[in-house]
């Protein structure tokens, strides 16, 4: 029979956690684990065989880190241990952090391009020379 057990890390202030999310985040091989991670979870031993170039004990230290700052969530069974992509932490930051810097710039950007847009259909509208009808055209050259 196998025994499923979940692990979550101890409670931390708001700071903390975004703390640790940004050290976590950091590092490029712990992002180069949450994309392997990204699509399903995976076991550690899957996890190690994805990273030829490092030993089982660094892979372990990493999940570690992303563990603690709730980037991944781990579930034993058995003596499998399954690692899972946590995104929570990530929406976090980008809402703190992301939406309220870029909302302005975007917004800012938008006006900028109804501005743009606007002053060419008015540009458009002031240059073009009015269509003359096909029968009052002067033949070229003269007339015959």
């Amino acid at each position: 029979m196998s025994r499923a057990k979940s692990t979550t890390p101890a409670k931390k202030s708001a700071a903390e956690r975004e703390d640790a999310v940004w050290r976590a985040l950091s590092d490029r091989t712990r992002r180069a684990l949450l994309d392997e991670l990204a699509s399903e979870a995976k076991t550690t031993g899957a996890l190690v065989d994805a990273f030829p170039h490092l030993s089982r004990t660094a892979v372990m230290k990493h999940l570690g880190v992303l563990e603690d700052a709730a980037l991944i969530t781990v579930r034993r069974d058995g003596r499998m241990r399954w690692n899972q992509l946590n995104t929570a932490p990530i929406q976090e930051i980008a809402d703190r952090w992301v939406d309220p810097l870029i909302r302005p710039q975007a917004k800012r950007l938008n006006r900028l391009k109804r501005h743009v847009e606007g002053s060419m259909a008015t540009s458009d509208k002031a240059t073009k020379k009015p269509k003359k009808s096909p029968r009052g055209k002067k033949r070229e050259g003269g007339e015959r």
